[in-house]
């Protein structure tokens, strides 16, 4: 990477851009930050009852796109979208929007995570995708999904103060090793939630950046 390395985001909803912004300038100060916004990806997701051939194609030609305008390093915001970042192969990063922090799950070895979304289709996808990662690294945390539908209105509202007071409560009563925010729109809440719950609390964009962060200080390709 470049000293002040470009990193494309490529985005499928607006409220996934600030948290990434975020965690990229804490981590990365002098990176020039590229959004790419494509706000029917999910929506035409849903519709078509997945990730079809289709849309896999149309986010190859997204990276394709960052790529070729010389992005640095490409981090995809929306999770659904992940296998197809994972099987890109390029001379500069290409990242799932949670990848790094699985990795990060199965490095440190919890017994126990506890995962937090603020709907339930985000919480049991994103337990089946660690429960899988979290296997094939051979880590064996337990790991349990809580959704919480008050973080989503506190999202939405962009109230700061009653997401991480939604967050709080719902850890409540539910003792873990460390908590994994599921959604690029809940991070905002990590380091406050941290604070009050005592545990280790790891969202995508905090992780992605800091895997950035390495890459360009080692010199290496993803």
């Amino acid at each position: 990477m470049s000293p002040a390395p470009k990193i494309a985001l490529i985005n499928a909803v607006p409220a996934a851009i600030p948290p990434a912004q975020a965690a990229l300038h804490d981590s990365l100060p002098d990176a020039v930050v590229w959004n790419i916004l494509d706000d029917r990806l999910l929506v035409d997701a849903d519709s078509r009852g997945g990730l079809d051939a289709g849309l896999r194609r149309r986010m190859r030609r997204l990276i394709d796109h960052a790529l070729a305008e010389d992005a640095d390093g490409v981090l995809l915001t929306c999770s659904l979208y992940g296998p197809v970042a994972q099987g890109t192969h390029a001379g500069v990063p290409v990242m799932a929007s949670d990848e790094a922090a699985f990795a990060d799950i199965a490095r440190a070895g919890y017994a126990s995570v506890l995962v937090l979304a603020s709907f339930d289709g985000a919480r049991d996808d994103t337990v089946r995708r660690l429960e899988t990662a979290l296997r094939e690294a051979g880590a064996s945390s337990r790991v349990v999904g809580l959704s919480v539908p008050a973080a989503m209105d506190a999202t939405k509202a962009g109230d700061h103060d009653a997401l991480v007071t939604a967050l709080v409560k719902a850890c409540a009563n539910r003792p873990a090793d460390a908590v994994y925010l599921a959604q690029y729109s809940l991070a905002p809440a990590g380091n406050a939630l941290q604070e009050a719950v005592g545990v280790p609390v790891i969202s995508g964009p905090k992780s992605a950046a800091a895997a950035l962060r390495r890459l360009a200080s080692d010199g290496h390709d993803r």
